[in-house]
């Protein structure tokens, strides 16, 4: 997707000490965006931004509203302005049946991946709204597309991030605010290599290029979608998926 000019914009990335989200850090710095890493672990968010520069570590939880208006008002302090955002933070759940899902995990998913995103936008907005306009881009999944059994509430909350991405986008495009989503396959992320290797064979065999996604190419993705070469896109959903829904 070549090389985006994000000189002086300012980017804030949830979810953004690990996996995808710290890969999109990495990217932005690289196409000379300053960036505001916010993740609950301080640790490793305070080691990424030693490693990239201009960023700035911010500890907040996606589903703590006031944590995520705090965390903004963090970064306009920092660096003046926000002019885009990623929201990555997110979560899996055992596999169970739906009869069988406990409650908690169905909250627990649901507060993280959906309500964490709402939050996100909430407190992101006004603030990019406030600094002409931008772009949003929300980490979904291929659950957010199609069904995997077992994952009832991951599914769901990957369907409601891309309606709620949809319904944002409407609301704000007059604005000059574009928000899209990004619908990643099976990505070689902690999460991932938390499963066996016989699991992650089979999650990389399903994909028609028959490998896993790595972090940097989401992060590419997720980086055009906030440069100026993705100008007429909004609303939109990109599967990067390795040809998996296309089968």
């Amino acid at each position: 997707m070549g090389e985006q000019d994000l000189r002086g914009r300012v980017i804030l990335v949830t979810g953004g000490a690990s996996g995808i989200g710290a890969a999109t850090c990495a990217v932005l710095v690289e196409n000379g965006a300053r960036v505001a890493i916010v993740d609950r672990d301080r640790a490793a968010a305070e080691a990424l931004a030693r490693q990239l520069s201009p960023a700035l570590p911010i500890v907040a939880d996606v589903t703590d509203p006031a944590a995520l208006r705090a965390a903004v008002g963090d970064c306009l302090a920092r660096f003046g302005a926000l002019h885009g955002a990623v929201n990555a933070a997110g979560i899996g759940a055992p596999r169970h049946e739906l009869a069988d899902v406990p409650a908690e995990d169905w909250h627990r998913v649901l507060a993280v991946n959906l309500t964490g995103v709402f939050n996100a936008m909430q407190a992101e907005i006004p603030a990019i709204l406030a600094s002409d306009g931008g772009a949003i881009v929300n980490i979904a999944s291929i659950c957010g597309l199609v069904a995997v059994a077992g994952s009832s509430a991951y599914t769901a909350s990957k369907h409601g991030v891309i309606g709620l991405t949809k319904a944002a986008a409407l609301d704000y495009a007059r604005q000059g605010l574009r928000i899209n989503a990004i619908a990643p396959g099976y990505v070689d992320t902690p999460l991932v290599a938390s499963r066996p290797p016989e699991v992650q064979s089979v999650l990389a065999s399903q994909h028609p290029l028959g490998r896993l996604a790595t972090a940097r190419e989401i992060a590419d993705v997720a980086v055009f979608l906030l440069g100026p070469e993705s100008s007429f896109l909004t609303g939109s959903v990109i599967s990067a998926d390795g040809g998996l829904t296309a089968q």
